[in-house]
């Protein structure tokens, strides 16, 4: 049974799937025992076709595929992943390279040592940063994590990261509670985490802007993270 499931939602992002999962057997050495869990949603660009030739290579048991019909959000294939994980500890990231696979081996040791329940990237201290964004676009970025800070005070430096290892448990519980959608699910995850008391540490990461594909935030979920946000301050607090 692998120690480690990393759950992989995937759409339209069949140039980076190759690219991601030789990241993760470079980075990952032989003494982390892991599985990834592809999570793709019907993408129209042959995805799934790639994730099954990358399952032939890497084997059944390293590359489990799990796929939906359509997209179905990003909560909800944290759910599906999240029945067929077998790991004790479980990574959640992105697909399309803006988390480098190499920063998952600090984040285990930092569990370890501290023996937390949960570690998340941060790009907003001790070292962290982003690459491949333009002044805009951070600071959009900045001053959304600003705004998230200033009404929620989450006990974490970058509340809208997405890499993240949890104990299974853990994460079983924080899905359950949370019944926010896209987003904002991650935001409310690590909010209701703080307010449980569960131990968080932070690793420093390097966020880096998709080489391959189109992003997917748009107006929409710059309105969705706003309203989310305030949902959060009013409803859940």
């Amino acid at each position: 049974m692998p120690k480690f499931s990393i759950i992989l939602p995937t759409y339209n992002e069949k140039e980076n799937l190759p690219i991601c999962i030789w990241l993760m057997e470079k980075y990952l050495n032989k003494e982390i025992d892991y599985e990834v869990i592809v999570i793709d949603d019907g993408s129209p660009d042959g995805t799934l076709e790639v994730a099954k030739k990358l399952q032939a290579e890497y084997g059944e048991e390293k590359i489990v595929l799990r796929p939906r019909a359509g997209k179905l959000g990003l909560g909800t294939a944290y759910v599906h992943g999240l029945a067929h994980a077998r790991g004790e500890f479980v990574i959640l990231m992105d697909a399309d390279l803006s988390h480098h696979p190499k920063f998952i081996p600090e984040m285990i040791a930092l569990q370890q040592k501290y023996k937390l329940d949960i570690v998340t990237g941060t790009r907003y201290a001790n070292g962290g940063g982003v690459s491949g964004w333009d002044l805009k676009r951070k600071t959009i970025s900045k001053g959304a994590n600003f705004l998230a800070q200033f009404l929620l005070n989450p006990g974490v430096s970058d509340l809208t990261g997405s890499f993240r290892l949890y104990k299974k448990e853990v994460l079983a519980k924080l899905i359950a509670d949370s019944i926010s959608k896209g987003y904002v699910f991650q935001m409310e995850m690590m909010f209701r985490a703080r307010k449980s008391g569960f131990r968080i540490g932070e690793v420093p990461i390097t966020f880096v802007d998709r080489f391959f594909g189109e992003s997917k935030l748009g107006k929409q979920e710059i309105i969705d993270y706003a309203s989310g946000l305030l949902w959060l301050f009013a409803a859940v607090w």
